[in-house]
């Protein structure tokens, strides 16, 4: 670690992460090895020497492959809503257009963004002082810069500010059935506070989204002759 929003990892087994959802955007680059990531509609790889960006209020499962014989090893840069705000207000960018939903934005390896890596290097060791967290700051905000001067459409995504808007449910849980997520956080991301999540729910499932580690069997009409599986609904 070389400080809470600028992370360095490092392994030498295949590792699946149980994160599944992504609170904030999370600019990384590929040092080693390789990095799949699945939000349910979509799959995405990231190879060495490859930059992308994560975006927040996704539900994501991903595992870090090293290489053979080798580690993986990533650098990730976390760009809080809150530092967003304030570098927007700082810098009056602002988003003007509907982004890409897509949950992974690749980006383009540029001698800019590369030469930005490796200054990150002499960080770190750095002990941890108010001192130091001000000039992380300062490279934090220079990643987002250098983001935007090279690709100027990711305004669009980092200063989006908005919430989930609220949506299918039905549609929205047999997509996410898999993420091992709190209830909450499910009713957020549907665009629903918890009461109106467990109402609307019961009323779609015929029975009430359970309470603490419940395990749930959604039930399933047959289309014709064509029969479903029950998928399961772990609620936390």
């Amino acid at each position: 670690m070389i400080s809470p929003n600028i992370l360095y990892s490092c392994y030498v087994t295949r590792n699946l992460s149980n994160e599944q959802f992504i609170p904030e955007h999370i600019f990384l680059y590929q040092f080693s090895g390789s990095l799949i990531i699945n939000d349910a509609e979509k799959e995405y790889s990231v190879q060495t020497g490859e930059f992308c960006l994560a975006r927040r209020n996704r539900l994501a499962k991903y595992i870090k492959i090293p290489p053979k014989n080798g580690e993986y090893k990533t650098i990730s840069v976390r760009l809080d809503q809150n530092f967003l705000k304030d570098f927007s207000r700082e810098y009056e960018f602002t988003a003007d257009i509907p982004a890409t939903k897509d949950a992974v934005i690749k980006i383009q390896s540029q001698p800019l963004l590369l030469n930005y890596i490796q200054s990150l290097s002499p960080y770190f060791n750095l002990t941890t002082d108010s001192k130091n967290e001000q000039m992380l700051l300062i490279k934090t905000k220079e990643a987002v810069l250098l983001l935007l001067k090279t690709n100027p459409e990711l305004k669009n995504v980092l200063f989006d500010f908005s919430e989930p808007g609220k949506i299918d449910l039905e549609a929205f849980m047999n997509r996410n059935f898999q993420f091992n997520i709190p209830m909450e956080r499910f009713g957020y991301m549907s665009g629903r506070s918890l009461s109106t999540f467990k109402r609307d729910f019961k009323k779609i499932f015929k029975m009430a989204p359970g309470g603490s580690v419940a395990s749930i069997k959604i039930k399933y009409k047959n289309l014709g002759d064509l029969k479903v599986s029950q998928p399961i609904y772990r609620m936390i």
